[in-house]
């Protein structure tokens, strides 16, 4: 078997056998495929695209292609959740917990932010002390003892992906749906995941910008689940405006921390809520969504989503009292509120845009080594439908630096469209 004969084959819209594709990822991993080779590759995927079949032999010979955590001797039925990111979404924090609660250990590697995408890690890092480097060892015994855990990934799992993602960053193949498919499939299943939820944004703070987009995308993560012997699901859901109200990482967890006592904003707890009930049924902890929702509901109501993150929290090194006592969380030199500068419905908030704003107050990382910022960011005070009157609080910016404050404030305003006439609020899920 020679690689030429492999990117020949997918040139010519070939379909590829389950060996030909182990060989070459193997090859990739080893050295002896060499990078232009890969690249290669990569764009024959994206300009011809790979069958359901096709892609699942893909996502599992990356997958094989470095350590396989196994967590059958920890748990019954491993659970996992992903989202394939957006601005605003602290999802796990709030979910994980609650979840935990009501019976349903779960164990989640996640990773940090890059480009106008927040990452969990980053947002968990601005709790002092808390650990995201827990080894393989460590990551089961917590999960065992305690029902919950919220790293980073320690482990060497799915270096191709790794390898092959580096690549396609750099040779303009990012947006080949097999190629998301297979990388974000690939890790869950290297990381032991049995039954997996999968939060699927689209809209304009989503990769996926369309709904068409995300669906094909979702249609073929749930087909690499059954064709690889897992549960899948998958939710379709809207990012053209932040989810919840605050976006960078303190102002986040402070949000989630509220959110998970019985508070936060509507349309981010009524998310928790869905996400929560989805991995409860798939989680066989709850007959069907209507029971999921109810349970999770009773988690926050009565208190013990909350006692589960602060048993998240302890086990992690993270110093418990920010949670009871929020205010101790570092906070930015300047609190600037923008008011409105009409009266109106407004029609937009632009999602990106106020994530490439928190990003410009030094929320996030235009580029991997960029250090972050963990108390700058946005709050928005409305969503799309809502009435505004003329000088009521638009958005609040907290920053650290008065230039990089007067570049958000102009980005952040520029988000926000107006309309004399209703405008519809914005569905949280499509399907």
């Amino acid at each position: 078997m020679r690689a030429v004969d492999i990117i020949i084959k997918k040139r010519d819209k070939g379909e590829l056998t389950r060996d030909e594709i182990g060989f070459f990822i193997k090859g990739f991993v080893s050295g002896d495929v060499p990078d232009y080779q890969a690249s290669s590759f990569a764009m024959a995927v994206l300009l011809n695209g790979m069958t359901p079949r096709e892609t699942t032999d893909l996502t599992l010979a990356m997958a094989h292609s470095g350590q396989m955590l196994d967590l059958s001797d920890v748990v019954d039925l491993a659970v996992d959740k992903h989202s394939s990111g957006g601005v605003g979404d602290k999802t796990s924090l709030t979910v994980l917990p609650t979840v935990a609660a009501c019976g349903l250990p779960v164990g989640k590697m996640s990773g940090r932010g890059l480009g106008f995408s927040g990452g969990t890690l980053d947002k968990l890092e601005s709790i002092p002390g808390y650990r995201v480097d827990l080894t393989t060892h460590e990551f089961k015994k917590q999960l065992k003892e305690k029902g919950v855990v919220l790293t980073g990934q320690s482990l060497d799992l799915a270096p191709a992906d790794g390898k092959l993602y580096a690549l396609r960053d750099v040779t303009g193949t990012v947006p080949s749906i097999p190629l998301i498919a297979s990388s974000i499939m690939c890790k869950k299943i290297a990381a032991g995941a049995q039954a997996i939820v999968l939060d699927v944004k689209t809209g304009l703070g989503a990769f996926m910008e369309t709904l068409d987009e995300a669906r094909v995308l979702a249609n073929l993560m749930v087909d690499i689940g059954k064709l690889a012997g897992r549960e899948v699901v998958a939710l379709l859901s809207d990012m053209n405006q932040p989810l919840g109200n605050a976006v960078g990482n303190s102002l986040e967890v402070i949000e989630a921390i509220e959110t998970i006592k019985g508070g936060g904003p509507e349309d981010f707890r009524e998310h928790c809520l869905h996400v929560s009930a989805h991995l409860l049924v798939l989680g066989k902890r709850a007959k069907d969504l209507a029971d999921g929702r109810a349970q999770a509901e009773k988690a926050i109501a009565d208190g013990s989503a909350f006692e589960k993150f602060h048993v998240l929290v302890q086990a992690q090194g993270g110093d418990v009292s920010f949670l009871d006592d929020t205010s101790k969380f570092g906070r930015a030199k300047y609190v600037e509120v923008v008011n409105a500068p009409r009266s109106g419905n407004i029609s937009q908030i632009q999602a990106r845009s106020v994530g490439e704003a928190a990003v410009i107050l030094g929320g996030g990382r235009a580029k991997k080594s960029d250090s972050i910022d963990h108390a700058v960011g946005i709050v928005v005070h409305h969503k799309v439908g809502d009435k505004v009157g003329k000088g009521e609080p638009l958005f609040t910016i907290h920053a650290n630096d008065e230039s990089k404050l007067a570049e958000a404030r102009e980005m952040a305003f520029a988000a926000h469209s107006f309309s004399s006439g209703i405008v519809a609020p914005l569905p949280l899920f499509y399907s």
